[in-house]
């Protein structure tokens, strides 16, 4: 009988630890809805104490969501399980995940703690977490490099206080899957409790193993999987979420296991997160890289003319690619755009309908041909956005070999227009500075990107900026449009907006610092 394996996504908590990929709130939601929309099976929205927009984050999360659980971490501190009760109460399916180092090290070090007081506190806090809701989730951080007989322990003990989910963390990527697997079978067979509730893995990356610890898990017996979209989390990453579940898909003969993710929406997701963080994925990527069901060689064109297996074990069908041409143009109404978005398996309300429908028809009054990924570019930018609090009113650029490049920009903020004119080393720096002037600070530009969406001499630049604000942290801003200049503009603008709206929400400043299992 296949086994039914629970997929645990902290793309949202984990993953935006990852250098360069923080989201707003508005940006969280969105990506929960589509992690619901798959199917995950628990959303950890994030760690509801570490910061008051944290916490707004999670709350917002743990309303909106409902065929998802909804977890917040927390350290097995009062305060920190009192707050992420507080934001996740109103969910369907609340869950309390707290944690506490357990290796002699962490324990030694960054706890400064004895290892009976820790069970102490680890007993402790899982009974207060207990009072509050029934679905408690225990990890032991650094459980990898911890003595198993100590990690049996305290397992037995959280257990016995309400705990009902275990979380064994490879926290610094340390273990190899046959190791692993030892280490599991080992731990198990001196804590017998094990066997009554979820043993759940989190591996990170940092050996290029994380997947294949995962899987080993599994086999000695884990039912749960933690994971992020794409592989993103702290340093080298965390396990792959759709190199896992593709994994169990294509190789049920072998692992006789299964998820309930819907894989035809793993592409979606993927860009979904490219488009929000601004973070790329490697060409070569398992999976969702766009290299990943791409064939170059003769021989492999050869083969796959003949029959597609010979050089592909899974469709690209399979993982939600199509190779479909969007045929709408600038003739096309309303009905048939909305038509194509639920054929691509987007649901919008209204006002973001008609936001997307007037950007394509911009868009189709350049192109002679508008590709699905046009248009998938045209929703993540319409559905994703802050507030405008500057909008971009008009600009004129000069450059060239022989003269110092200008750029006036005229922004709007309030319904008031505000012109600055500003010369630079090139058309994209005098940009940036005449948008500084408007702004009124000293930016710091961390990353500038720019690719085109699609091929062809009339494809969508699709321009990628972040900036460093005052309290250290980097807002990435994206823009879209046929002329890379324009689309440029438009993405310093986004990247400005996220800041200063950020400032406003009052989220830059952190109480705690992140952690990482």
């Amino acid at each position: 009988m296949t086994r039914m394996i629970k997929i645990f996504d902290t793309t949202l908590r984990d993953g935006e630890q990852s250098p360069g990929c923080s989201m707003n709130l508005k940006e969280k939601i969105e990506m929960a809805k589509q992690l619901e929309k798959m199917k995950v099976d628990v959303i950890e929205a994030g760690f509801a104490a570490s910061s008051p927009g944290d916490f707004a984050s999670v709350k917002t999360i743990a309303d909106t969501i409902k065929d998802s659980v909804v977890a917040s971490l927390a350290r097995t501190v009062e305060g920190d399980i009192d707050r992420a009760w507080e934001a996740i109460r109103g969910a369907a399916s609340p869950r309390i995940h707290t944690f506490i180092a357990t290796s002699p090290i962490h324990m030694q070090y960054k706890l400064q703690m004895e290892p009976e007081a820790v069970l102490e506190r680890a007993v402790a806090m899982v009974k207060h977490a207990k009072k509050y809701c029934s679905d408690i989730e225990f990890s032991a951080e650094d459980a990898t490099r911890s003595e198993p007989a100590f990690l049996a322990r305290i397992f037995e003990a959280v257990i016995k206080a309400g705990a009902t989910t275990v979380n064994i963390p490879d926290t610094v990527g340390y273990t190899t899957p046959d190791e692993f697997y030892e280490f599991i079978m080992k731990v198990k067979s001196q804590a017998p409790s094990l066997e009554k509730i979820d043993i759940s893995v989190h591996c990170h990356n940092d050996l290029g193993l994380g997947v294949a610890n995962s899987i080993a898990g599994v086999r000695a017996g884990a039912s749960q999987i933690e994971c992020t979209i794409n592989g993103i989390g702290e340093r080298a990453g965390n396990a792959a979420m759709e190199e896992i579940v593709m994994a169990f898909h294509t190789r049920k003969d072998i692992l006789n296991c299964d998820t309930r993710i819907i894989t035809q929406e793993i592409m979606r997701s993927s860009n979904l997160l490219t488009r929000i963080t601004g973070v790329k994925v490697q060409p070569n990527k398992a999976i969702v890289g766009e290299n990943a069901f791409a064939h170059e060689s003769g021989i492999h064109q050869h083969g796959m003319l003949k029959n597609k297996e010979t050089y592909e074990i899974m469709t690209p069908e399979s993982v939600g690619l199509t190779t479909s041409m969007m045929v709408l143009g600038k003739h096309s109404g309303k009905h048939a755009f909305r038509n194509k978005l639920k054929e691509l398996g987007y649901e919008v309300n209204e006002t973001e309908l008609e936001a997307a429908f007037a950007r394509f028809k911009s868009i189709a009054d350049k192109k002679k041909q508008v590709y699905d990924r046009d248009i998938e570019a045209i929703l993540a930018k319409e559905t994703v956005q802050v507030p405008k609090i500057y909008s971009t009113e008009r600009f004129v650029i000069t450059s060239g070999n022989t003269i110092t490049s200008t750029a006036t920009i005229m922004l709007v903020k309030d319904g008031k227009k505000i012109e600055k004119v500003a010369r630079g080393d090139g058309p994209i720096d005098a940009a940036f500075k005449a948008i500084e002037k408007i702004v009124g600070r000293e930016l710091e530009l961390e990353d500038y990107q720019l690719q085109s969406v699609t091929e062809g001499q009339d494809a969508l630049g699709d321009a990628l900026v972040k900036i460093k604000g005052s309290d250290g942290a980097i807002y990435s801003g994206r823009g879209l449009s046929t002329d890379i200049i324009e689309a440029t503009i438009y993405a310093y603008v986004n990247a400005v907006n996220k800041m200063i709206y950020q400032e406003m929400q009052g989220k830059a400043d952190t109480v705690i610092e992140p952690v990482t299992l």
